[in-house]
This record gives C-alpha cells, sequence and structure tokens, in this order.
C-alpha cells in the first residue's frame, strides 16, 4: 500500500479483478483497491455472462470453475418465456437464447446464466492466486494526480485512513459514481430512460409448483398489475425480478402485491433485497486521460435488455490489460494505449445503441387486453401478441453478431483488412484453435507463405510470437489467407499469402 507498483486498478468488482487477472497472468504487478470488504449476495445484478466472456474465462483457465459454481447449469434452461404470469397463459418463447447452446464451432463456449457475485467471487480467488496481484479491501481511490513520469493515487480506507502510492498507470475501474472519471475531467454525455424500475429478490420455495411453462432463465410477464421480468437464480426458491415502471415508493409500499401479481396467485414470499434503478445510457467523453484509463461502468452505462453491460467491461479490461501488460513488457510503442480508445468507444456506441433498441418494447409496451381470456377473443390476442414479440424481441435474445462479430476495423494497430475476431474450430474433441495460442502474437501457417521474416521481426524487436503450423489439419478454406498473426486478444492483426514486411511488427505493436 505504500511505495511504487506498475498499475494500480481502482475498483475491484468483476471488471478491475479481471483487468488484474490480464495483467497478473502475464507478471504485471498491479494494486487492486477495493472499497467491499466481501461481495455481497443481496443483488445478483449483471446475470448473462456470454460466449465472448466466457472464451476469456477459459483462456485464463476458469470457464469450468465458474460453470461448477453457477447456481444453474446451462442444461437447465436455454429458453426466455413471455407470459401473462407463471401461473398464466404462454404467449411465446425463444430458444436457444443468449449464446446457452451450440451453434457448430462458432464459439470456444458456451454462455452461462450466473449471478454477477458468483463471477466475482470466482475472479477474486483467482486474482489471490497471482503473485503479481494484491487486492486491498476497505480501501477506495481519493485522489488522482499524474505527471510524464507516473500516478500518485492517493487511497483512504472506511476509518479515514490515507495512504499515497505510485504507479506508472492507473484504470479506474470504480463504477458510475467514480473518483478516477472526475479526478482526470472526464464526465458523462448521453441521458437516461424515463420510467424507473424497482427490483427486487426474494425467497419463495413454493413457487415453482404454480410454474406452467417450464424452465426458463427469464420470464416476462404481461399483465397491468405488474408489468415485468423476473428469473430464477437458483432451482431452490430464490428469485429476482424487475418491476417496470416502478419507483422506489410505489414497490416498498407494494412488493407482496408485485410478486403475487406475477406470480399469477398468492405465494408465500420473503424478500431479501430492493433495488430501484433507472436505465442510462451514457459514454464517457474520454476513456484516456495521460496515464489513467477508464474501464467498465465507469466508462460506459447502458440498460441491462440483451446482458451486455458487464461483458463490454470484461472486453475493456482484456484490451487495456494485455497491452499495458506490453508497454510495460518493453515491446510495445506509444500508439498501442492510444489504441485502447481508438477500438473500444465503436463497440461501447454499439452496445448502448443495442440496448437501447431491446428497451423500446418491454413488457410494459405489449399489454394488451383478453390475454387470459379462454375464449375467440383470448385465442385472437395471443396470437397477436406472440407475432408481436417475435417480431421486435428476437434481436434481444440472439445478438452472437454483436457478441462476436465487433470488429476493429480502423484501429491504428490493425492491418487494413484485419480487426475481426479469430474464427474459432475444434482441431479435436475439447481442444480448441484457441488453446493453441501462444500468450503473446501468435501466426497461424495454413499455406506456403514463409512466416520467418515475422520471425525474425518480432524476434528482434523482442516481441513475444509463437508460430503455429496448422497445415494438415485441412482448416485452410476457414480463413482467408495463409499467414494470420494474431493478437493476445484473439483479435486478427493482419494477414496474407505473402511473407509480409518487418514493418508489420512495428504496427501490431503500436511502434
Amino acid at each position: 500500500m505504500t511505495g511504487r507498483v506498475p498499475v494500480v486498478i481502482g475498483g475491484g468488482g468483476p471488471v478491475g479483478l479481471a483487468a488484474a487477472v490480464e495483467l497478473g497472468r502475464r507478471g504485471v504487478a498491479c494494486l487492486v483497491v477495493e472499497p467491499r470488504t466481501a461481495v455481497s449476495h443481496a443483488r445478483p445484478r449483471c446475470k448473462t455472462i456470454n460466449v465472448r466472456s466466457m472464451e476469456h474465462l477459459r483462456r485464463w483457465g476458469i470457464a469450468d470453475r465458474l460453470r461448477a459454481e453457477a447456481p444453474l447449469p446451462v442444461s437447465w434452461s436455454q429458453d426466455v418465456v413471455f407470459c401473462t404470469s407463471l401461473a398464466g397463459r404462454e404467449l411465446s418463447r425463444f430458444t436457444g437464447v443468449l449464446g446457452l447452446s451450440p451453434d457448430g464451432d462458432r464459439f470456444a463456449e458456451l454462455g452461462q446464466q450466473a449471478p454477477q457475485y458468483v463471477l466475482e467471487e470466482l475472479l477474486r480467488a483467482t486474482v489471490a492466486g497471482l503473485p503479481a496481484c494484491t487486492l486491498a479491501t476497505g480501501w477506495r481511490v481519493d485522489t488522482v494526480e499524474q505527471d510524464g513520469a507516473g500516478v500518485r493515487v492517493g487511497l483512504l480506507d472506511e476509518a479515514g485512513g490515507r495512504r499515497e502510492v505510485d504507479a506508472e498507470y492507473l484504470i479506474g475501474c470504480d463504477g458510475p459514481r467514480s473518483t478516477v472519471r472526475e479526478q482526470i475531467g472526464a464526465r458523462y454525455e448521453g441521458g437516461q430512460a424515463l420510467r424507473p424500475n424497482f427490483g427486487m429478490v426474494f425467497e419463495a420455495p413454493g413457487l415453482w409448483e404454480h410454474v406452467r411453462h417450464g424452465p426458463a432463465v427469464h420470464y416476462w410477464i404481461i399483465n397491468p398489475e405488474a408489468p415485468a421480468l423476473m428469473g430464477p437464480i437458483d432451482r431452490d426458491g430464490t428469485w429476482w425480478i424487475i418491476a417496470l415502471g416502478v419507483d422506489r415508493e410505489s414497490g416498498e409500499r407494494e412488493t407482496r402485491r408485485i410478486i403475487d401479481a406475477a406470480a399469477g396467485r398468492p405465494v408465500e414470499a420473503r424478500v431479501l433485497s430492493t433495488d430501484p434503478w433507472t436505465a442510462r445510457m451514457q459514454l464517457a467523453d474520454r476513456m484516456r486521460v495521460g496515464r489513467v484509463f477508464l474501464a467498465g461502468d465507469a466508462a460506459h452505462l447502458n440498460p441491462p435488455f440483451g446482458g451486455h453491460g458487464l461483458n463490454t467491461g470484461l472486453g475493456d479490461a482484456v484490451d487495456i490489460g494485455w497491452k499495458l501488460a506490453a508497454v510495460l513488457g518493453g515491446w510495445a510503442g506509444p500508439a498501442l494505449l492510444d489504441s485502447y480508445e481508438a477500438e473500444r468507444r465503436p463497440i461501447q456506441r454499439r452496445v448502448i445503441a443495442e440496448a437501447t433498441a431491446n428497451m423500446a418494447v418491454l413488457s410494459t409496451e405489449l399489454l394488451a387486453a383478453n390475454l387470459d381470456d379462454a375464449d375467440a377473443a383470448g385465442e385472437a390476442a395471443r396470437a397477436a401478441a406472440g407475432d408481436r414479440i417475435q417480431a421486435t424481441k428476437h434481436a434481444e435474445f440472439h445478438s452472437l453478431e454483436l457478441v462476436l462479430d465487433a470488429g476493429l476495423e480502423g484501429s491504428p494497430i490493425v492491418a487494413q483488412g484485419a480487426g475481426t475476431r479469430l474464427p474459432h474450430l475444434w482441431l479435436a474433441p475439447g481442444r480448441s484453435l484457441y488453446d493453441t495460442l501462444g500468450p503473446g502474437y501468435t501466426v497461424l501457417v495454413l499455406g506456403e507463405a514463409d512466416p520467418g521474416p515475422l520471425e525474425r521481426a518480432a524476434r528482434d524487436r523482442g516481441v513475444p510470437l509463437t508460430v503455429l503450423d496448422l497445415r494438415g489439419h485441412g482448416v485452410r478454406g476457414r480463413f482467408a489467407a495463409g499467414l494470420v498473426l494474431v493478437r493476445p486478444d484473439q483479435h486478427i492483426a493482419w494477414q496474407g499469402d505473402e511473407a509480409p514486411p518487418a514493418d508489420v511488427i512495428d504496427l501490431v505493436r503500436g511502434a
């Protein structure tokens, strides 16, 4: 907590911890400061860990551990159900949602539903096992001062005790109320939704007896008494619910009525926590000032519909993590750090736009008369509602193009015609192409072009490079070129059918 450390990470939620894992696995010492001494289970927050995030967890060696600790296995359900209540009529459903079902060899890992605290506790344990990382709980960033030589970070503990730490870089992962963002003079731009929402976690062990629609990841409740979104946290009777358009005062006063209306009948329930919130669509006007970077909610906020917020933050952590490690390792140039904002902001803008579009049609917009009626009018109303649900909500649950195909075209460290995520494929049962990539850059040899110039240029500049010969595996048709240079984050940096000039290595290392 005193002296100098290469990287200080302000905020030890999932994004800050992910940045520490990315750095610590590369041997870069970092200090994570987090005010909370323990991870709270009261508010599960994000519950969707998408396929791309799970691919990163696979690279870190912890994907299987997360699945083992998640209360709901992937096999439990891959459906989202729209219904008038849990005991009422089904209106429509989506299957194979959120990357929970296999899609050939399109990705290395299925998505996983898990409360945020499960991921956070796993990441804390992972950081604790990395000698380069220190997690200091009970502390928060208070002041930030920087010059050309480094950053002086003032820290406060719960009792008002103060320490100062000198670092070469600071990553602000300290959430929507980020002190780091405020200290560097950055600010959110954008707006927020007009309607409030009221979240709850509750126990109702007998509720499953009344669910007519089978297991589902989410249940969208379409009735005027409780338009809501809800789902199970586990199989033992713990549930979360978001009452849409309900403010704090009304939610606190009507907790039991909301639960009963969503269930479709009175149930025995015990409220464990409440969480009023309003969706925000905001992006910081800058993600970097000098030696200080912003990541996760400190840099961007989006509505939760589609499950992109936490996953976008994890993408930030991976990006800045390997780039800082490269610079601190002495083999990267200044343009590598410049590329962080250039690469992440287009993705963040797209996520905000997609999540905002998902928010345009919620349970409140799907209300209609006669939905629960047993007559012809009811059948017609349910058919019309089902058609509208399929037309307006499909993209929310089937968004792999956004998750997997967000490219880095236009990046200053990516060659023209590159920047996409490396196509995934299985080399053998359970053995992913991604499992064979090196920790630095990897050049895939798929044709007859000589990778020698790349190897020599990398060696001369100290750039870690692994050569992976895939000739004979019958996979050439999956790739656009015979030589493919892959970054540490599994994105393609350059590709071609002839030996590249040496300056390709200088381009991709930011020099």
